[in-house]
């Protein structure tokens, strides 16, 4: 085996790189251009904040780094990955296997329990039973729900109903978690501690987020903000140290 020099610093690979990423929807003179070769990376273990005005092109630019749309040209890359090089199958199994997501929506199934709506992603893995239950419950105490694992989203407030959302993006522990507007119907508060949560997960477990947000009370818990503005990049401070 080949040993590094003395002092030698080994620098890792970003876990997400974009590259010139264009988007647009429709041909011709009516075309909208969405994002305008957009380019920016994200360093594992980073809580990276996109900000920008609704029509910027958040939630399209968070869409092809989570695998569920495709550009027009450019390219993305996850832990090395060329997202453009995957078939559907490819993309399936990357959102499945390798990513997180968290909606503004929450997006929880009413009938079923906390815990088996944080089982879910791992059901579709076909994860065992018994270890499924028991990492749903690891999940739920680390986003502070251990004694909430039997009631369904309705018996719980929109903060535990996030927190829950939050867990099962961790079902699978994914390298990334894409977050949109995961605080956009809740209040300040409970907004700021959904973030806090996120912050102290960067942490705890090493996964990146990638989150939008228009709260700027809420972006100073980030790592990184990066702004977005008519399709370009207009603000893409340096990785924090």
């Amino acid at each position: 085996m080949t040993q590094q020099p003395a002092g030698t610093v080994t620098v890792t690979a970003p876990m997400v790189t974009v590259t010139d990423v264009r988007r647009s929807f429709g041909t011709g003179e009516r075309a909208v251009h969405a994002l305008r070769g957009v380019s920016f990376t994200i360093g594992r273990g980073e809580l990276t904040a996109l900000k920008g005005r609704s029509g910027s092109g958040k939630t399209t630019l968070l869409n092809l780094v989570g695998g569920l749309d495709s550009p027009t040209g450019g390219t993305i890359t996850l832990d090395g990955t060329d997202m453009g090089g995957l078939d559907e199958d490819g993309r399936l199994a990357l959102r499945r296997d390798r990513l997180g997501f968290v909606f503004q929506s929450f997006g929880l199934l009413p009938v079923l329990t906390a815990a088996e709506n944080v089982g879910i992603p791992m059901r579709l893995r076909k994860v065992p039973a018994a270890q499924r239950e028991e990492r749903a419950r690891t999940l739920l105490a680390l986003v502070g729900l251990a004694d909430h694992a039997n009631q369904r989203p309705g018996e719980l407030s929109g903060g535990q109903q996030q927190r829950v959302a939050i867990a099962r993006a961790l079902a699978n522990e994914p390298d990334l978690i894409i977050a949109d507007e995961p605080t956009g119907q809740l209040d300040s508060e409970t907004g700021r501690s959904i973030m806090e949560l996120l912050r102290a997960v960067v942490r705890s477990e090493g996964v990146t987020v990638l989150v939008a947000t228009h709260d700027p009370n809420l972006m100073e818990l980030a790592d990184r903000v990066v702004e977005l503005r008519d399709g370009h990049i207009v603000e893409d401070p340096a990785p924090v140290a």
